[in-house]
């Protein structure tokens, strides 16, 4: 558990913020309780496979980290095993398995987006001597006509949905933003810091250390 610990530290203190979350929903009848057996189920089309299986795997561990019995999908069922058209045999077969809560990742959307680097930054417009105008001119204007660049990547729109098998409900929802600046691997990772903490945070599930049921 200390390690847990020591890993979200070091996120906190290290990460760019790749992964935001930007609206969260909890019901807040729901008492924090300690899960039995929680399932990380994520719903990406086939061409984003590797990103599901990444981000489940870590949001997985993470939980783990925190003393949950978490597991990731793609560990324990083959594609197509839950189908889509069937939800009461996905049901069923999710309580057949002994899990007692689902959270489920979704992307919502997924599209590059350009910006753009000037050529010459400075955080301190007062460094020169700009008590002449002609000086001043010619410095703003040689930040301003440095040639930049456009570069581009790729923005990411989650949701997460956490629900409790037993009680048949959401409690649960957040829809969160990412950019891959770094990689794949950084956007799983990241992301399953934020999810896990983020469940604590809002009430539903008890935190690290916390009493047994």
């Amino acid at each position: 558990m200390k390690r847990f610990y020591y890993l979200l530290i070091g996120f906190i203190l290290f990460s760019c913020e790749p992964t935001k979350i930007t609206r969260v929903w909890a019901d807040k009848e729901v008492m924090p309780k300690k899960y039995k057996k929680i399932l990380v189920l994520g719903l990406l089309t086939e061409k984003e496979v590797e990103l599901s299986d990444k981000i489940e795997n870590y949001v997985a561990d993470n939980l783990r980290e925190m003393g949950y019995l978490t597991l990731a999908s793609n560990k324990i069922f083959t594609p197509g095993t839950l189908n889509k058209n069937d939800t009461a045999a996905a049901m069923s077969m999710l309580l057949k398995n002994g899990f007692d809560a689902v959270l489920t990742i979704v992307l919502l959307d997924k599209k590059k987006e350009p910006y753009y680097v000037p050529g010459k930054i400075t955080d301190n417009p007062r460094s020169g001597d700009y008590s002449r105008f002609d000086k001043y001119y010619n410095a703003v204007a040689e930040r301003i006509y440095a040639k930049g660049y456009y570069g581009e990547e790729t923005k990411y729109i989650w949701e997460n949905n956490f629900y409790d098998l037993y009680n048949k409900k959401m409690i649960y929802s957040a829809r969160s933003r990412s950019f891959d600046f770094a990689s794949m691997e950084v956007l799983a990772k990241n992301y399953g810091f934020l999810m896990a903490k983020s469940l604590v945070e809002k009430n539903i599930l008890k935190s690290p250390g916390s009493e047994e049921d």
